[in-house]
């Protein structure tokens, strides 16, 4: 904070150079989800080439990334609070840009399956650290619009990783119809000409100068002493095995519990591998829901007042669990509409991937901003407000979705696609506010952690997973192959409506007296 001999304190201001750092993370998230997303303009191809099956590829465009992404970001966004977060933002940036180029030497599954774990965790390090940086680059009176920008990247690079895959394949597959260099395809160029940038821009990004934390709100926090003795720390909580040594410092018998509820998952994921043939899934699946439990059971014992205000609050429960499933079906369909364009309607890689690239950056913005404004509205008349607007997001959906997968038409399935997607995404504000009103503030970042940690595991893990794994029970073998019905698989995510509808209900009814008890019941 800057004195003013003649007047009080003068407010600080954003300089140039934050605008030129906001400008420079803009650019890294919208790479972050080009890598991220690239993989559905190139499923098709991918799918064809490694001989998977349509479950298959639910795997790798959901629960590889996904479980690892929402695991790593505790321990990474603990450590982007106790260290310089330029050079972990530099780090990060570094390897899921080189996991992107090294997924495009994948010669089978499980190669592109460990590439794709890699992207997560260095992804992982991005919204942590640049929410950080924002936060003291810009004063409170700028920061909801220096935020806004930089959420724009999440849009905008979704929507250019379908064209910029689709221009790669077949440019690639025009010049080199054999394979070209070291025996390259086109979606492998595509992850090479993705991924090699990003490792340049890690070395640009790693210039910022890293601001002194707190500065901009006038009370300045040193780092911790001991970053990576906290980050390793927090690895016990929730990354296995290391949640065994967290466990077994707790005691033994919060090790015997912990052991038991491993076994419990194992249990769950040898039957679901039983039923589906699908290993890595639920390998994946039972390895974060264990990792969830580990840190619960952590956070329970060393902050009760918030494990009671996170995980012994249904209200809080009902409404993750019921915004994860409208992700779910969002993650679901931004996964499986460019193969189900390119292979039920027939339609060209490079003319859909514009089209729906294009629509889905402008329906997510525009199902943002009206969605929070909305739920923001609903709030200042209804305490419970808010969740009428993620009830939207569930069942506005159910319509288009219907319509623009069993139509014909192809303007009518861009149509309905756009309005689906905007009605999805309007419940993600009301959601995210609804889950920060039922804690105390200090308990905010841990709600916000919980939040994404349902979302992740519950939609991006399974959204993709089911769609595929539905079309391959549907499908039928031709010349020895299984081909999937994709129409089916997506029309097969109206299904979660209804349950998420009874969770949210539940919301609506105990929203209000959760948050009118807070400290009573925190014993704060």
């Amino acid at each position: 904070m800057i004195d003013n001999k003649d007047g009080p304190p003068a407010e600080p201001k954003a300089s140039g150079y934050s605008w030129y750092v906001l400008s420079v993370l803009v650019i890294v998230y919208i790479l972050n989800f080009i890598d991220r997303q690239i993989v559905a303009i190139l499923a098709v191809d991918i799918k064809r080439d490694l001989n998977l099956t349509d479950g298959d590829m639910g795997f790798l465009m959901g629960a590889a990334f996904a479980v690892f992404y929402a695991l790593f970001g505790i321990p990474l966004g603990r450590l982007a609070d106790n260290w310089n977060r330029v050079k972990l933002l530099s780090i990060g940036l570094a390897l899921w840009s080189t996991m992107t180029a090294l997924s495009g030497f994948a010669r089978n599954q499980l190669t592109l399956s460990l590439a794709r774990m890699g992207v997560g965790i260095g992804e992982a390090t991005a919204s942590p650290t640049a929410y950080s940086l924002i936060s003291d680059y810009f004063p409170k009176k700028q920061r909801a619009t220096a935020l806004a920008i930089y959420s724009s990247g999440l849009y905008l690079g979704g929507g250019v990783s379908l064209f910029i895959g689709a221009k790669v394949v077949q440019a690639w597959n025009d010049a080199h119809p054999g394979g070209g260099p070291l025996g390259l395809v086109g979606w492998q160029a595509a992850f090479l000409v993705v991924g090699i940038p990003g490792i340049l821009l890690a070395l640009w990004v790693a210039s910022l100068r890293e601001p002194i934390r707190g500065a901009m709100d006038g009370v300045a926090s040193p780092s911790s002493p001991n970053p990576f003795a906290d980050f390793f720390a927090d690895l016990s909580t929730i990354i296995p095995p290391f949640t065994l040594i967290g466990a077994a410092k707790r005691g033994p018998v919060a090790l015997a519990i912990n052991l038991a509820f491993a076994a419990s998952v194992s249990a769950f994921a040898w039957l679901m591998i039983g039923l589906t043939g699908n290993v890595p899934q639920w390998v994946a699946v039972a390895i974060g829901y264990y990792a969830v439990f580990s840190w619960a059971s952590t956070l329970r014992s060393k902050d009760p007042a918030t494990f009671k205000l996170i995980w012994q609050t249904p209200a809080f429960i009902c409404t993750t669990l019921g915004y994860g499933m409208v992700s779910l079906a969002a993650y679901g369909l931004a996964a499986w509409s460019p193969p189900y364009a390119e292979t039920v309607l027939g339609l060209p890689k490079a003319s859909l991937a514009f089209w729906l690239g294009a629509s889905g950056a402008a329906s997510g913005f525009l199902g943002v901003i009206i969605g929070g404004r909305t739920a923001d509205w609903l709030r200042a008349r209804n305490p419970a407000g808010r969740v009428l607007v993620i009830m939207f997001g569930v069942v506005a959906p159910i319509v288009p979705i219907w319509i623009g997968y069993t139509t014909e038409s192809v303007p009518l399935f861009y149509t309905m696609n756009f309005l689906a997607g905007m009605f999805g995404a309007a419940a993600l504000g009301a959601a995210a506010a609804t889950t920060q009103d039922l804690v105390l503030p200090r308990m905010r970042g841990t709600a916000t952690a919980s939040f994404f940690l349902g979302t992740t595991l519950v939609g991006l893990c399974f959204g993709p997973y089911m769609v595929g794994q539905i079309s391959d029970l549907a499908g039928t073998v031709v010349d020895g192959k299984p081909v999937g019905d994709l129409r089916t698989g997506i029309l097969s995510l109206i299904g979660v409506a209804p349950i998420a509808v009874a969770l949210l209900l539940y919301a609506y009814r105990a929203v209000p007296k959760a948050e009118a008890t807070l400290n009573e019941r925190a014993g704060e």
